[in-house]
């Protein structure tokens, strides 16, 4: 398993006791959290990050903690998590990031999600990775398509963990298979 992976600009990392606090503050923002149902409580966002590190405990992947290497600095998360409702697609593997607005715009969520894809497709040898998000966040769906990844709209889906008749719960879909990915890199599949 990867504690650590590095790339030029970031460090994906396992969770410190003071990550909690900035990341109570990235939940608490509106405005990251505008295609989430809703914010999260500075105990929901513990309770999170004590899930999170569960899973690392059983899984050779999961969430990490992203940091700046220029200033050491806690700015989200990015990762894969496994997805297991119930969907035409699932279960998956999902390639997944949540930054601090002031982060947002400099490339980290697309570096931390390069980083993420090539540790599942090298280490762990997955066949596929997909990504998900609401209908409305495009400037997530911008990095996915950055990724690589693409969106077949037949995929697109009414995600079962968002209340229906809430704004949030239609899902586009992307998808990257590792022929693909390696294609893109000039890698042998």
């Amino acid at each position: 398993m990867a504690s650590e992976i590095c790339t030029d600009r970031v460090r994906l990392r396992r969770w410190r006791s003071d990550d909690r606090e900035p990341f109570a503050a990235l939940n608490g923002d509106p405005e990251v959290m505008e295609h989430f149902p809703s914010t999260l409580t500075p105990q929901e966002s513990d309770a999170l990050i004590d899930r999170i590190e569960a899973f690392f405990a059983t899984h050779p992947y999961g969430l990490w903690a992203v940091e700046r290497r220029d200033t050491h600095s806690f700015i989200g998360f990015a990762g894969l998590s496994l997805q297991t409702f119930e969907a035409h697609f699932t279960p998956a593997i999902e390639v997944g990031w949540r930054l601090a607005r002031e982060q947002w715009g400099h490339g980290f969520a697309t570096e931390a999600g390069n980083a993420a894809i090539a540790y599942a497709f090298q280490s762990l040898r997955l066949a596929e990775i997909v990504s998900m998000t609401a209908t409305t966040n495009v400037r997530s769906q911008r990095v996915m398509e950055r990724l690589g990844m693409t969106r077949d709209p037949a995929d697109d889906f009414d995600h079962p963990g968002v209340p229906a008749g809430h704004p949030l719960r239609h899902h586009v879909l992307y998808r990257l298979s590792r022929p693909t990915w390696s294609w893109s890199k000039g890698l042998a599949g």
